[in-house]
């Protein structure tokens, strides 16, 4: 995505919207069952890994693989929500950024408050806010609410990419954001 956006001069402006991936494993009181039966067994993710494998030779792009299926975003998400409402859209994005990198490139578990709190301040957040967020009941409804819009507009996984009634799911190279963008992905 970032490449398409810095090729294109007219790409469209990008708006991060919050998902729950586990949430269907998620039990009342917050803990993931791993073992419901999603539907995806090793082949599918051996099919996953290969193809996000594929993308990231192909784009150079640094990330950790293995630590992201026993990773709830949970807490990631919600201390997100804090950051976007109190501190604004570039803080957010600043924030939103540097969880990625934790997870992706630094195999860390985001799901760890004091995780997201070293992150939070490594960008200049006090750590202390972003803790208490995470355990924020109001917060933790409204995010509630906004996976459920997204599951109502028909986001089932992600990343999912949208343009004007249009979606791509998936790793996707530039060419198909292009293709996205145009119309038909």
């Amino acid at each position: 995505m970032e490449e398409y956006i810095e090729q294109n001069d007219d790409a469209p402006a990008v708006e991060w919207r919050f998902y729950d991936l586990r949430g269907y494993k998620r039990a009342p009181d917050g803990s993931i069952n791993h073992d419901v039966d999603d539907g995806k067994d090793d082949d599918y993710f051996a099919q996953v890994r290969e193809n996000v494998e594929r993308l990231k030779d192909r784009y150079d792009v640094e990330m950790d693989l293995d630590f992201s299926k026993d990773v709830d975003s949970w807490n990631a998400q919600q201390a997100a929500l804090y950051v976007r409402q109190t501190e604004g859209e570039e803080t957010f994005l600043t924030f939103h950024e540097a969880v990625f990198e934790a997870l992706w490139q630094d195999g860390r578990d985001i799901g760890d408050p004091e995780v997201l709190a070293e992150i939070a301040e490594d960008v200049g957040l006090a750590g202390g806010e972003i803790r208490d967020a995470t355990e924020d009941e109001t917060l933790e409804a409204e995010l509630r609410e906004r996976f459920k819009q997204a599951q109502q507009a028909g986001v089932s996984g992600i990343p999912t990419f949208v343009y004007e009634g249009h979606a791509a799911r998936g790793a996707i190279p530039p060419e198909q954001f292009e293709r996205l963008v145009k119309g038909g992905a």
